[in-house]
């Protein structure tokens, strides 16, 4: 028998619990509607006159029937979207372990200074004298990021990681055809890499050639120099990996690539993990990616906003593209076409304007306020925290890579589970019961049932034990057998869980009005 929670029911507990409500409601957890069932298309919240006749410019493309749009008073509009922003979980709402996202506080000073009128009020076709403040930010940004890699140009228009990535292998193209190797078309790719490192060499005409990991979860340079010949244009390398280790044979790597003749591209959207200990650029990197989302607390997630600058070393920084800042004098001058780069050779634009304005002034404001050492200690923090789950755990869970340092994540496997009748997945939903959002799962694809925990540096002690308690609990629960609380969570969630599989594949994306009964 189930109890009101949808729970399996335990001895002993009373029949008032059993007891549903009325109104579908648990007390302050409310049952709320899709808006389309709170309101009607045939009425309107508010009085309107009549709409004049007038004629239209619309051609075929003209609405051939109502919009469909339903129609509620401002207090049931407002309280649809209030209760559903309750039922969202953040950074705001409590620790967010996802491995590889950094999903990190993003303090509220950052806000502040993004709402200010001179920078929220900006329009991307406002003269260029009218906005200097702004241009002065983002070459404050750029300083601050070339100081923290140790490279030569930044372009700062892409707009997320992929979209950087994307940059830099464009960059990478122009370069070797701009000495002639534009034959080379082969990128070296780990098989721990994130997934849109191959996918990213492939939309833009490049093979992929995979490079296995050593049984540490590192690349081994002796690997990377037999795939490498004359055809091989780059390689893409994340460092630290998405096993959450460093790569400690990076330097003699980037030697190997650049023997060849080949190019470096590093995926940077774990550079939370060094930022301020380590420059890429004096590791032999030609160009990386860099999350302002990430490292640098903008707030990320839902499809945006994001933020994605390219860092470029002295063999590329020629291709950046357009849009890119130059100092005209006193003044800041933004390239905005080809015709105007002078001796540069920019391979193209990747965005008609920067767009992300708030993101450059909150990334900057987090590094102005943090200064070079707490940037440093950041790092620190987030790789400390990560060590700590990783000591505080090993004896429940299965490491990965028992004999290797984490860096800012830490990688579990799901051999603690065999032969229990739990998976991976339950142990996700049953962290939505305990009122954390799960871990990544199944990822990186190169360990069995992968669990991938990164707590960062936001959080404190205290919230680092009460997490390592509950799996603990979670661990001990799965020992004695107690598969009950595994099998259908999560149990205390708005909904149970969803069959994701026919989800993917079968999405229902409009509502339909059930049939009068």
């Amino acid at each position: 028998m189930l109890n009101r929670q949808g729970r399996p029911t335990e001895a002993g507990e009373s029949s008032e619990a059993l007891a549903g409500t009325f109104t579908g409601n648990r007390a302050l957890i409310i049952e709320e509607p899709l808006i389309f069932e709170i309101g009607r298309p045939e009425v309107s919240g508010v009085d309107l006159p009549e709409a004049p006749k007038v004629g239209h410019r619309l051609g075929a493309l003209e609405r051939r029937r109502p919009v469909g749009l339903p129609g509620l008073a401002e207090p049931e509009a407002m309280r649809h979207y209030v209760r559903l922003s309750q039922k969202n979980f953040g950074i705001d709402s409590g620790m967010f372990p996802l491995g590889s996202c950094t999903m990190k506080h993003n303090p509220r000073l950052n806000e502040k200074m993004a709402r200010l009128p001179g920078f929220a009020d900006l329009h991307p076709l406002q003269p260029r004298a009218t906005v200097q403040g702004a241009l002065k930010l983002m070459d404050m940004l750029a300083q601050a990021l070339l100081e923290l890699t140790g490279m030569e140009a930044v372009a700062l228009s892409p707009k997320a990681g992929a979209h950087g990535e994307l940059c830099g292998m464009m960059a990478i193209k122009a370069a070797l055809a701009a000495r002639g190797e534009g034959h080379r078309s082969t990128v070296l790719v780990p098989n721990s890499a994130h997934g849109t490192n191959p996918a990213t060499a492939a939309l833009i005409g490049f093979h992929v050639a995979s490079v296995p990991a050593r049984p540490d979860g590192t690349l081994d340079p002796r690997d990377v120099a037999d795939h490498l010949n004359a055809d091989v244009a780059a390689i893409m390398l994340t460092n630290p990996n998405t096993c959450g280790l460093f790569e400690r044979d990076v330097v003699r790597i980037a030697e190997a690539v650049h023997e060849a003749g080949a190019l470096f591209y590093a995926d940077g959207a774990n550079f939370n993990a060094i930022v301020g200990k380590v420059r890429p650029g004096d590791l032999g990197v030609d160009a990386m990616h860099i999350n302002l989302h990430k490292t640098f607390s903008t707030p990320h997630g839902g499809g945006g906003p994001g933020a994605g600058p390219v860092v470029l070393s002295k063999a590329l920084a020629p291709f950046a593209p357009v849009p890119f800042l130059r100092r005209d004098g006193e003044r800041l001058a933004l390239v905005e076409h080809t015709a105007e780069a002078g001796a540069a050779q920019p391979f193209g634009r990747m965005a008609s304007f920067h767009g992300q304005m708030g993101m450059f002034v909150r990334a900057l404001a987090y590094i102005l306020s943090h200064g070079g050492d707490g940037l440093r200690q950041a790092s620190e923090d987030a790789v400390l925290s990560a060590n700590y789950l990783k000591a505080a755990l090993a004896d429940v869970m299965s490491v990965s890579f028992p004999n290797r340092p984490a860096m800012h994540e830490v990688l579990f496997d799901d051999e603690w589970l065999k032969d229990s009748g739990v998976t991976t997945l339950d142990v996700a939903k049953a962290l939505i019961d305990e009122g954390f959002h799960p871990m990544t799962v199944y990822f990186p694809l190169v360990v069995r049932g992968a669990m991938l925990i990164e707590p960062t540096e936001s959080e404190s002690k205290a919230s680092l034990d009460l997490f390592i308690a509950t799996l603990r609990d979670i661990a001990l629960s799965i020992r004695a057998g107690e598969t009950a609380r595994f099998a259908g969570a999560p149990y205390f969630a708005p909904r149970r869980r969803l069959d994701e599989t026919r989800a993917a594949r079968s999405p229902v994306l409009r509502w339909v009005k059930p049939a009068a009964e």
